[in-house]
């Protein structure tokens, strides 16, 4: 899973200011793998080689079927498949946005509210 400081770190490499990075994980439960595959395809994420010329064996996607369903299924025999999605907010620079106080002015102790 990608770790929010990383994602943190790009966005500031890219120039951008007031970062807020955040993420969900999000289980969901197939029939079989085919249908988790078709979803994989329709998002755009089942193939990032470009150019690739050779396919899998339909043999062999049906015993990674058999094989993922026998190791990962569920009591009612659907297929899991764990998303991770990514929030993320950056704003570009611009003299409106806020700026942190020097350290030390602060009028009120955290000691005292906490």
């Amino acid at each position: 899973m990608t770790d929010t400081r990383d994602i943190s770190n790009l966005l500031g490499r890219a120039g951008f200011t007031l970062l807020t990075v955040d993420t969900d994980e999000v289980k969901v439960g197939y029939p079989s793998m085919w249908e988790l595959i078709e979803d994989l395809q329709d998002m755009g994420e089942s193939n990032a080689v470009i150019g690739r010329r050779t396919r899998i064996n339909p043999d062999t996607l049906a015993a990674a079927s058999a094989i993922y369903k026998e190791l990962h299924g569920n009591e009612d025999w659907s297929v899991p498949a764990t998303f991770q999605i990514i929030y993320m907010i950056g704003w570009k620079p611009a003299d409106s946005q806020p700026k942190p106080l020097e350290r030390g002015s602060g009028k009120v102790s955290l000691k005292e509210v906490l």
